[in-house]
């Protein structure tokens, strides 16, 4: 009998004690558990910066939003500078150097400027006046240069010509039609040396202007990005603590910086 009931206050024993470990299990459990809520301001703060902070009562969360809509602002800046200096070369162009060759304005991709920005002159399309194809043999042209590249790539002497009839020969033709300018879309800077130059510095600044815009995305990106993890960091911070803690910056004189943690009690 005393055997049993040592068996039995045994198990019983053993019972409470699985409960209870059960139980500390699960409360460990809910602890390391994010809490759902915990994502909120990271989420707020990565589509708007500085959200997440001033959800927290954070006062540098305005730092955040307000580089924001300078960079915003400083973009668009850029953008519409870039934008009317692309204007202002594409109008030089046609009124002084394509207006002769067409009447009709036609504007294409940018990579076309930039050739007329390293050439004086596209050169002929055809340079046979008759029914044959023969394309234009001046180097120091836009179109003499593609037929020049055309030769070295299928000849096997760019300075003697194959057969008219040969494989080689159409290979080189094929190449140079797929690349050179056509007639509606020639152009010629000849006695206009002053206007090319002024071409060249509207296609500098715009390309600047471009850049600098693009360099204004990388920066907005980051800033989402830092909000974010920022926010991140103080909830995570606040979740482990229970309570509130958040993590804070310093930039000071010279190269120094400071990160700071801090946690309510």
């Amino acid at each position: 009998m005393k055997g049993q009931a040592r068996g039995r206050l045994g198990r019983r024993g053993a019972l409470a004690g699985l409960v209870l470990i059960t139980a500390a299990s699960r409360g460990v459990a809910q602890q390391q558990e994010p809490p759902a809520n915990m994502f909120v301001r990271p989420l707020a703060s990565l589509l708007l910066p500085g959200t997440g902070q001033l959800l927290a009562h954070q006062d540098r969360g305005a730092v955040y939003l307000a580089a924001e809509v300078y960079l915003v602002s400083r973009f668009l800046q850029l953008d519409r500078e870039a934008t009317m200096e692309a204007q202002r070369f594409q109008n030089l162009a046609f009124d002084v150097a394509r207006r002769s060759f067409g009447p009709i304005r036609r504007d294409t991709i940018f990579e076309y400027y930039e050739q007329m920005e390293r050439f004086a002159e596209s050169g002929r399309y055809d340079a046979d006046p008759g029914a044959a194809f023969a394309p234009e043999s001046d180097a120091r042209t836009y179109n003499g240069s593609v037929w020049l590249l055309a030769r070295r790539t299928y000849w096997e002497d760019p300075d003697v010509p194959p057969d008219p009839t040969s494989l080689q020969y159409w290979r080189a033709v094929q190449f140079y039609q797929a690349r050179a300018v056509g007639p509606s879309f020639q152009w010629s800077w000849r006695d206009h040396s002053l206007e090319h130059e002024v071409f060249r510095d509207f296609i500098r600044r715009s390309d600047n202007a471009f850049r600098r815009a693009q360099s204004q995305v990388g920066l907005l990106l980051a800033n989402h990005v830092l909000s974010a993890v920022d926010a991140l960091i103080s909830a995570r911070l606040s979740a482990a603590a229970g309570r509130a803690a958040q993590m804070q910056t310093t930039i000071g004189p010279g190269p120094l910086a400071q990160l700071r943690f801090s946690v309510t009690f």
